[in-house]
């Protein structure tokens, strides 16, 4: 199943037999006090930065959040959309919980967007799908309720079966436009959530074959070289069914991790990926005087 985001210009198939879907997740203010200030200044410079190190660092879609708190998200995610869209030819994932937000950004876009996402709560399904429906674009489902976000993969595959089966039957939203996110919680808080995160990918592919994505540096939230948990996580999670995340392309040994994972998944036909990979990170070799 192959579900298919573009720009004006570029098209990128995430799917089970295709190389991992590498989401950059720099454009996001969360946790960064200076680009918080920046944009309630209305100050966009930043951007700029980000996407140059995370299109020289492997990115194959980008995530935009213009979330700072007492900015105006609304107007910032047109701005950002409009610049990302001199700046890069990538897809872009539009992400925001605002509606409105989520509009003027799928308004704005000229291609198919991802939106960064919808939760299993009803209120949020009839609000966040006709706009999915609407511009024509592929989703983020989280499985997760207005009750809480269950402990148990069963229980969040019933979620996960409430939110495709609402998106397909009452808005005609086709299946491989649909991306579950199984939610991927610290594993400082509790080392169980991890193989929680891989169960539950295992169950929603072997049950619907959907394409599916996470926040691949939530699981090493809190915890020290962060890098290295989430680039043993990322090739055991796409063995479980994982064919994206949104993920820091900044950091080699991350990516590094992505690309090893399609190698030895069999999704990288002779290696021919990492081998020109490895080439183009190496130094030229030196001239014979």
């Amino acid at each position: 199943m192959h579900t298919i985001v573009s720009s004006a210009t570029r098209t990128v198939t995430i799917g089970h037999d295709q190389p991992f879907a590498i989401i950059g997740e720099r454009i996001n203010p969360t946790g960064r006090p200076k680009f918080q200030r920046q944009l309630r200044d209305g100050d966009l410079s930043r951007i700029e930065i980000d996407v140059a190190q995370q299109v020289a660092g492997g990115a194959m879609l980008l995530d935009v959040n213009m979330g700072a708190p007492l900015a105006d998200e609304a107007d910032l995610m047109v701005r950002a959309v409009t610049l990302l869209q001199r700046l890069t030819d990538l897809p872009l994932v539009i992400d925001s919980s605002i509606p409105e937000v989520l509009e003027a950004g799928l308004a704005t876009y000229q291609g198919k967007a991802l939106v960064n996402s919808v939760t299993a709560e009803d209120e949020r399904l009839h609000t966040i799908l006709p706009l999915v429906r609407r511009y024509g674009a592929a989703v983020i489902g989280l499985p997760n309720d207005e009750e809480q976000i269950p402990d148990a993969p069963e229980d969040r595959l019933v979620l996960a079966r409430k939110l495709i089966r609402t998106a397909t039957d009452d808005y005609r939203i086709p299946i491989e436009d649909i991306v579950i996110d199984p939610l991927a919680m610290p594993a400082g808080a509790d080392t169980g959530n991890t193989v929680r995160t891989l169960e539950t990918l295992a169950l929603v592919r072997d049950e619907f074959g959907v394409n599916t994505t996470l926040g691949a540096s939530n699981l090493s939230f809190g915890m020290p070289d962060r890098p290295a948990l989430t680039a043993a996580f990322l090739p055991l999670a796409a063995a479980q069914g994982l064919t994206s995340a949104i993920m820091d392309a900044r950091t080699p040994q991350v990516v590094t991790a992505a690309r090893a994972g399609d190698l030895l998944l069999g999704r990288d036909d002779w290696g021919g990926a990492w081998i020109a990979a490895y080439r183009a990170a190496r130094p030229p070799m030196p001239v014979e005087p």
